[in-house]
């Protein structure tokens, strides 16, 4: 006669040896709590008249089939391997699992103060400080097999004198899905193109935060599609783009702002505004010593025109749809950088041309140190006509200066000048950054228009000139 409440202690035993062998560790401890509430009575009766057959068998030891293998060059989505099964089953347990692994939270949180040197051009402007608080959270998750990831990460700006550059903006909130040759995007993502240091001439897939700075690097979040072909003779990108994001400029009673308030009311050329759907493409390879790459863009542009409404109180943005197409080059060949943009646009007057490029080379290990030191040179020019956005890069030489002291602390700093060749303004610029312990950063920017009223694009900053201190947390 065989022992029933033997014969299940012995089947949970190893059903609790193969679960632990597969890895299954909430299904055990969940086996191990249940069988601790299980008492088994002493009463159970074995009725004499069942009679086991010989040739039942039972194994004491519990064989575990080798047919499941996994390879391990096998190409397994693991996001995919455990189905569920239903409540309690082992699939549901580590479905529940792998949806809790490979998230990441961080951020920062900064604050800034920004002093003007001179008082304002305008009365109702902000006199000399302007104060703000800056928070930037992260959050990013990466599935097992590191195919599908997602980032999230909003911009909130609080500003105690420019009410409109206290604002909030999603600058990514992205789902990514990448195959062997091929990867998917889709929501609010941040895209740069372009190699040149004093202006990004072909960057224009989202649009210029302007009330952060001036300088065009802040950017806003845009929605998109996203499909990347990538192959041993180059990578292409398609993009669909959705959704129109308006540039954003200071309040009447902020600086930095062009000679007059702008509009919230902006003007479209397409009658779809704002939500006219943008395409653009792009071809990007590498060859030896040489990036490179080629793109088209159709759509509403970036840049508005910013037209005298009819009482004179106001600049109304104009957003013009326009067709642009260009390239982007870099040769690195030993401590040399070659880097040449070039673009042409219609859509906004004549079609004209613009390019930028110059060199960066770089002293290595400075006077036996481990500072490093670029020297930075790039010339402009741009052939647009007065019904065109206006631009400060018509004919302009910037130099400048990279140095990087390759410490603990990350410290580096970034000067130099754009002149205009035509003997109009020039804009002084300095950029410093350094790590103090593990979370803290602090960033000095410091930026001097010269001679700005004879020059129309900078004209209304000549009174402008400011230093911002920030200091960052980071989490």
């Amino acid at each position: 006669m065989i022992n029933r409440a033997a014969a299940a202690a012995t089947a949970r035993t190893a059903t609790l040896a193969v679960a632990a062998a597969l890895g299954w560790g909430t299904v055990v401890s969940t086996m191990v709590a249940q069988e601790s509430e299980v008492e088994v009575e002493s009463e159970v009766e074995v009725e004499s008249e069942v009679e086991v057959e010989s040739e039942v068998e039972v194994e004491s030891e519990v064989e575990v089939e080798s047919e499941v293998e996994i390879e391990g060059e096998a190409d397994v989505d693991t996001d995919l391997v455990f189905q569920d099964s239903g409540a309690g089953s082992p699939g549901s347990d580590l479905d529940r699992m792998s949806l809790l692994e490979g998230w990441e939270i961080g951020g920062s949180v900064a604050g800034e103060l920004r002093g003007f040197f001179e008082s304002p051009k305008y009365g109702d402007q902000l006199k000399h400080w302007q104060p703000s608080l800056i928070l930037e959270p992260e959050i990013d998750w990466e599935s097992p097999s590191r195919r599908h990831q997602f980032s999230f990460k909003p911009f909130f700006r609080l500003d105690f004198e420019d009410s409109d550059r206290t604002h909030f903006d999603l600058r990514e909130a992205y789902w990514r899905v990448t195959g062997g040759e091929w990867e998917f995007g889709l929501g609010f993502n941040k895209v740069f193109w372009g190699v040149t240091e004093s202006q990004h001439l072909i960057d224009i897939i989202n649009q210029d935060d302007f009330v952060e700075d001036i300088d065009r690097e802040d950017k806003l979040g845009q929605p998109m599609i996203n499909f990347k072909w990538i192959k041993d003779w180059g990578t292409i990108s398609m993009f669909v783009l959705p959704g129109f994001r308006e540039r954003t400029f200071p309040d009447s009673d902020g600086r930095l702002w062009p000679g007059l308030p702008v509009s919230s009311r902006a003007v479209y050329e397409s009658g779809a505004e704002e939500h006219h759907v943008d395409f653009a493409l792009r071809y990007s390879h590498t060859i030896g010593e040489f990036d490179f790459g080629l793109y088209g863009f159709h759509g509403t542009g970036r840049e508005p025109r910013l037209v005298l409404n009819d009482t004179g109180t106001e600049l109304v943005p104009h957003y013009d749809i326009i067709t642009q197409g260009g390239l982007d080059l870099q040769w690195t060949h030993d401590a040399w950088l070659w880097k040449l943009e070039a673009m042409v646009r219609e859509g906004q007057g004549d079609a004209f041309g613009a390019v930028a490029g110059g060199f960066e080379y770089t002293f290595f290990q400075l006077f036996d140190s481990s500072a490093d030191l670029g020297i930075l040179a790039e010339w402009h020019y741009d052939g647009r006509d007065d019904t065109a956005p206006p631009t400060a890069f018509q004919n302009d030489l910037f130099l400048g200066a990279r140095l990087a002291l390759n410490d603990t602390q990350d410290t580096a700093l970034l000067a130099g000048a754009i002149a205009d060749l035509d003997g109009s303004g020039a804009a002084i610029f300095a950029e410093f950054e350094r790590r103090l312990g593990n979370d803290w950063f602090l960033e000095f920017e410091a930026r001097v228009f010269a001679n700005a009223e004879r020059d129309p694009a900078l004209r209304a900053f000549a009174d402008d000139s400011f230093a911002t201190l920030r200091l960052s947390r980071h989490f």
